[in-house]
């Protein structure tokens, strides 16, 4: 399966070559086009309906369309819904952690599970994780450019929970107020004021060895600042 990624970052959209028999897996309603020998199936995610609900809720489709090479060779464009980049990860037997809404296709030789974090719902990013696993080429999307970190063993990096995109499993984090972390009811409610203050919130605090790749823009923010161009009530 060869791809490429054109129209990078704003307007992103990958082109997969597929010979005859290969296959990739996408979310629903991320096809643009494709060749006419192309055949098209649509399945729930993971396979049975708990998986498919555990996948709505992780903010993901509840249904995977596969899209296989069957009357011979030819050629696919996807794309995410919103605008933004695309980058290709090939996993050679380990495993990457997507945000919600983050992964858009893959190789189907792929396993994709969701898994629950609180870590993630106390930050207000989401109850779940997508976590990707096997061997094959991962394409996962974001809002904005891409900006991908390598963090070496023991060392830390800071991320805005609303702009994190993937990272390796073999980073580990936790979530804190940006102002860091405090003593005593004291110093903690006067961080969480300065946090709320500066618009910050909460953060990741990752910790090495592995890759975590970033979003330039957060959906919530841009969604946040069209507020005040929307009539409101009465």
């Amino acid at each position: 399966m060869k791809h490429e990624i054109l129209y990078q970052p704003s307007y992103a959209v990958v082109k997969v070559q597929l010979e005859r028999g290969e296959a990739v897996m996408a979310e629903s309603g991320a096809m643009v086009s494709m060749s006419p020998t192309i055949k098209i199936e649509a399945a729930v995610s993971g396979g049975g309906l708990f998986s498919a609900l555990k996948s709505a809720a992780g903010g993901e489709s509840m249904f995977r369309t596969t899209f296989t090479a069957e009357r011979g060779p030819g050629e696919i464009l996807l794309a995410p819904a919103s605008t933004g980049d695309i980058m290709a990860i090939d996993l050679a037997d380990r495993k990457v952690f997507c945000q919600p809404g983050a992964y858009l296709a893959g190789s189907k030789e792929l396993k994709i599970e969701t898994r629950g974090s609180l870590k993630g719902f106390l930050s207000g990013e989401g109850l779940f994780l997508l976590e990707v696993s096997g061997r094959g080429t991962l394409f996962v999307n974001s809002f904005g450019a891409i900006h991908e970190v390598i963090l070496a063993p023991g060392e830390e990096y800071i991320v805005d929970t609303g702009n994190i995109v993937c990272f390796d499993s073999s980073v580990s984090y936790g979530i804190e107020k940006a102002t860091g972390k405090s003593e005593g009811l004291g110093g903690f409610l006067k961080g969480a004021l300065t946090s709320a203050l500066s618009g910050e919130g909460f953060v990741c605090r990752y910790r090495g060895p592995g890759r975590i790749c970033l979003q330039t823009r957060c959906l919530h923010g841009f969604a946040k600042s069209l507020l005040p161009f929307f009539p409101s009530k009465g």
